[in-house]
């Protein structure tokens, strides 16, 4: 598609073989004779389903359809509030949130970093005792504003932060003789109208307190008070940003693929997901790079379920052409005057992206003319998702496998609270300071030594599958740049695309596709030791307890759904124990266990 006008969000498509383009031009027929773009706008819960219960707990999610014109109503407000804090004395703020509530912010927070006179904000959405040590590292507790962002009120990770920023701003409070002062001054909260905002303790109190309409979705949630709050302390002009959501909702509604890309990236996505292309690969320009993130949580968890999915891949240093097989669909987002990202070998994204394309490998291809186009951008990929869904027979508004992760970590910590003590993975093999676990589906012929068991691992990996890597650790920058060594080596050696994540950020995310999908994930499950540790006030367990039982109860979840698993435990150095795990697992793959 060109031509067409900035609010279209024009891009360009790139299908050089005849099944893609025939397996897209008939998903745009069908959605073109149904109008499913018309019907999607004006709420027609009948595409998803022909059931009255789905119908009517769909219809309880398509509020975002209408976020932007809503929230443009409450742009004066929204500015006060940002005004009515800087000129309070505070300089940043930290948004506690998961999934939704805190990647839109995190998107916001990096592409406006350098509006000057604001508040910096952070964002915290990891449960280990150094991350949240890192969230809260070089703040002064009285200009910090502490933001509880969930939809439902009792996210666990969102309340314990909360709980424990509580504490340190009261001891702030008691250091500078103002014991007098509440807490309560330095918090805000975003939720649900009650019940759940009852869940929040001492919402009532909190300097300001933001209700969402209860009919959007978490992931669908960026142009709510979830992106907007953030945006409004970052001093964002909120004008822009939200008429250009407006603009993009209404060329969405048209019912014609070839001019609407919201529409026609649904399909592209749909159709080539169902040709085996369901690798979405993301490669976008910095500083919208959070994007990415942002997008993989929205269409793993949108799609990921009924044994089908689209497998977003973010954040994977594009490498040679023979290095992919055919299942990828590779999507390329520029911002004007941005920084694009480096291939693996340091080569020109863009002419690497040309001979991809060249040997077959479809491309989408557009650019944002300025970072506050990300108003439009959020709304391209939420319609898109939701006609993904459609057109993949399964409903884009639930997430049926995200509680039994929760169901799972409550388990691990009711044996912990029962027995005293933490319930445990035993190993099965040392290698390197490595401590190493498989799942038993591993045949006992591959059990004598360490590096048989890793090999006998990786020969489950499933033909056309992805590796999903799950790091339990705090984000520093150099695990992020071990992680990615590691995932580049892991994509060069056995074909696969690679996905990686920070638990128990994921779970809120590609966690749902990694249970609900199609089954054909192998996942890699990094834990390390928890030293020092923090407690969680009024709670029976640590932040150590409780990133470790979502470890645990994770790693249960994926091998009660048949998938294999390889948990490797760092011990008390995890940026060493990185090294020696890239170099164990190179080891193994040089055997050829695990060749396409």
């Amino acid at each position: 598609m060109s031509g067409a006008t900035p609010a279209r969000r024009a891009f360009t498509s790139t299908l050089n073989r005849d099944t893609d383009r025939a397996a897209v031009d008939s998903i745009m027929e069908r959605a073109r004779v149904g109008e499913w773009a018309t019907r999607l706008a004006s709420r027609d819960t009948t595409l998803w389903s022909d059931e009255p219960a789905v119908q009517a707990k769909i219809a309880d999610r398509l509020g975002w359809i209408d976020a932007p014109n809503r929230f443009t109503e409450q742009i004066p407000a929204l500015e006060a509030f940002g005004e009515k804090i800087r000129a309070a004395g505070f300089t940043t703020a930290i948004v506690a949130g998961m999934g939704g509530s805190s990647l839109a912010p995190e998107v916001l927070a990096t592409a406006f970093a350098d509006l000057d006179g604001w508040l910096k904000v952070r964002v915290c959405d990891s449960t280990d005792p150094a991350a949240v040590n890192a969230a809260l590292h070089g703040i002064d507790p009285l200009r910090t504003l502490f933001i509880a962002a969930s939809k439902s009120g009792t996210t666990t990770e969102t309340l314990s932060f909360a709980a424990h920023a509580r504490g340190i701003v009261t001891a702030a409070l008691a250091a500078a003789g103002r014991s007098g002062e509440s807490p309560d001054d330095y918090f805000a909260a975003i939720s649900d109208p009650s019940p759940s905002i009852d869940g929040i303790p001492h919402a009532e109190a909190m300097r300001d307190v933001f209700l969402n309409p209860a009919d959007i979705g978490g992931r669908y949630s960026a142009l709510s008070y979830v992106g907007l709050v953030p945006a409004s302390l970052l001093g964002i002009d909120l004008d822009p940003l939200l008429a250009a959501a407006s603009a993009a909702i209404a060329t969405a509604r048209d019912p014609e693929p070839t001019t609407s890309p919201a529409l026609a990236l649904g399909c592209i996505m749909a159709a080539l997901a169902r040709e085996g292309r369901d690798k979405l690969t993301l490669v976008v320009d910095a500083p919208i790079h959070g994007l990415g993130a942002w997008v993989e949580q929205l269409v793993a968890e949108s799609t990921g379920k009924h044994g089908v999915g689209v497998v977003p891949v973010d954040g994977e240093p594009l490498g040679s052409v023979d290095t992919y097989g055919n299942d990828r669909l590779f999507v390329r987002i520029r911002l004007s005057g941005g920084t694009p990202p480096k291939c693996a070998d340091g080569s020109d994204v863009d002419a690497r992206l040309r001979a991809l394309a060249a040997a077959g490998h479809p491309l989408l291809e557009w650019q944002l003319d300025d970072a506050i186009d990300l108003g439009a951008e959020f709304v391209r990929w939420e319609f898109a998702t939701a006609i993904a869904g459609m057109a993949m027979q399964i409903n884009p508004f639930d997430e049926p496998n995200v509680t039994e992760s929760k169901q799972n970590t409550a388990a691990v910590l009711s044996e912990r609270a029962a027995s005293g003590r933490a319930p445990q993975l035993s190993p099965k093999a040392e290698i390197d300071h490595l401590k190493i676990w498989v799942d038993d589906a591993l045949p006992a012929a591959f059990a004598d030594d360490a590096m048989k068991l890793i090999a006998g691992q990786l020969q489950r990996l499933a033909p056309n599958g992805y590796i999903g890597i799950q790091a339990y650790l705090a984000a520093t920058p150099q695990r992020s740049a071990a992680l990615t060594e590691l995932r580049t080596m892991l994509r060069d050696e056995t074909k696969r695309a690679t996905t990686v994540g920070y638990g128990p950020r994921f779970l809120h995310s590609t966690g749902q596709l990694h249970k609900g999908g199609a089954p054909i994930g192998w996942f890699l499950q990094i834990v390390a030791d928890r030293a020092p540790d923090l407690a969680i006030p009024s709670a029976a367990y640590t932040f150590g307890d409780l990133i470790d039982a979502q470890a645990l109860g994770d790693a249960r979840s994926l091998v009660a759904h048949g998938l294999p698993v390889l948990r490797v435990d760092l011990g008390a150095d995890p940026d060493a124990g990185l090294t020696h795990l890239t170099a164990v697992l190179r080891r193994a793959l040089a055997g050829g266990s695990a060749s396409a």
